[in-house]
């Protein structure tokens, strides 16, 4: 992660546990707790591979013996999870952006375990993200296998592929710029299916776009996906949390099956997927920037 854009607790612990007396295990939280980070001795788990990791072990712990019920994931966090649930035969959901999609889910009894790409990860034993509970299905996981969380990471992308992610931000973009730039993007959707771009060929495209299965209400808007063959992916949401003018997040996924292809680095494996996403948002053009401010 650089430049690190996480709170301190996160920072601080990145740089322990690369250290050459690095502990097995490290793991941390926000201060009211709901959020989670886990890392392994030289090793980071995003988040996003974190959600798919307790979804294939939870059986090791008691209370997730009997199995889960399905699996939800926000969008723009990784599919991971969803090879998992394939792998299961349980429901996997996609919902906007949101805890209050993964509360329906769960109140009807729909999923079990769900997360979202921004640190959080929550189960049906509450009604919200709980930092703490990741941590400790953690560590009920390492218990039961007695492996390293690097072990037990590469045991998991050997058996379900491997999702490399990351989180490109463009921070303080003057507002008419960033709406333009999407503007052109929704309007080129329709033509995309079936281009190659970078080697890779567009799949499908949209504006995502959420039926709940629970209470039949549509939220449409979500943020631009652009899904290839292969099954990496581009996603593109304005976010206006900042100080100053937009930000534009750029999520970008590229799956490797493996057996081969699974162990280099997040930014070099991502590399025709983040200049698919230059050239189709042509993000250079519109916002006068080549390179993220932020990179998770």
């Amino acid at each position: 992660m650089h430049p690190d854009p996480n709170p301190t607790w996160a920072g601080a612990l990145m740089a322990e546990m690369f250290g050459a007396d690095a502990p097995d295990f490290g793991a941390a939280s926000d201060g009211d707790g709901d959020r989670n980070m886990v890392v392994g001795r030289g090793i980071y788990v995003s988040p996003s591979d974190s959600l798919a990791v307790l979804a294939a072990n939870a059986h090791l712990a008691r209370g997730y013996r009997a199995g889960l019920k399905g699996v939800a994931r926000s969008m723009p966090t990784s599919a991971a999870v969803d090879r998992v649930a394939d792998a299961l035969g349980i429901g996997r959901y996609e919902t906007p952006t949101g805890w209050k999609f993964f509360g329906n889910l769960l109140d009807a009894g729909l999923v079990t375990i769900c997360g979202e790409e921004s640190f959080g990860t929550g189960s049906d034993h509450v009604r919200e993200k709980d930092g703490l509970w990741a941590i400790l299905l953690w560590l009920n996981i390492l218990a039961v296998r007695r492996e390293p969380v690097a072990a037990i990471l590469r045991a998991h992308w050997r058996r379900f592929g491997r999702n490399y992610y990351s989180r490109h931000d463009f921070e303080a973009i003057a507002n008419d710029r960033a709406d333009a730039m999407m503007a052109a993007l929704r309007a080129s959707l329709p033509g995309l299916p079936g281009r190659v771009v970078q080697g890779m060929t567009v799949q499908a495209a949209d504006d995502f776009a959420y039926a709940d299965p629970v209470d039949n209400s549509v939220s449409t808007g979500q943020g631009v996906r652009i899904l290839f063959a292969d099954g990496s992916r581009i996603v593109l949401r304005l976010s206006g949390t900042g100080t100053e003018g937009a930000t534009l997040r750029v999520y970008l996924e590229r799956y490797v099956a493996g057996p081969d292809g699974l162990d280099h680095d997040a930014q070099a494996a991502l590399r025709p997927v983040i200049a698919a996403a230059h050239e189709l948002a042509r993000i250079a053009a519109f916002i006068g920037r080549d390179a993220p401010d932020v990179i998770t």
